[in-house]
């Protein structure tokens, strides 16, 4: 988990798709969610924060392979440091995965 979020931001997910659209329902824990295709929008408060990804090649590493997606993150002007920071702290934590 980062120590801050920049307004804007781009980041890779190691996950499919499907799984990502599983996920973000209850990542975004109870902030209206409205789901496009490639897209969607999150309203936090008066605010709102834009979804961007798109599906990458596998990471393939020996016999491995690793589904990976390309995600942006926009928060518009009108959600406040505090909110952001709090909003993807709780993101992060749903969206980690456990390994071992």
């Amino acid at each position: 988990m980062q120590s801050f979020y920049a307004r804007a931001f781009e980041r890779e997910m190691g996950c499919t798709e499907a799984e990502w659209l599983s996920w973000l329902p209850r990542a975004v824990h109870g902030h209206a969610l409205d789901l496009g295709s490639g897209r969607a929008t999150v309203t936090i408060g008066e605010g709102r924060l834009q979804l961007d990804w798109q599906v990458l090649p596998p990471r393939q590493i020996a016999l491995a392979r690793l589904p990976r997606l390309a995600a942006r993150f926009d928060f518009d002007d009108r959600v406040s440091e505090d909110a952001r920071q709090a909003f993807m702290r709780t993101f992060d934590l749903y969206m980690q995965r456990g390994g071992g």
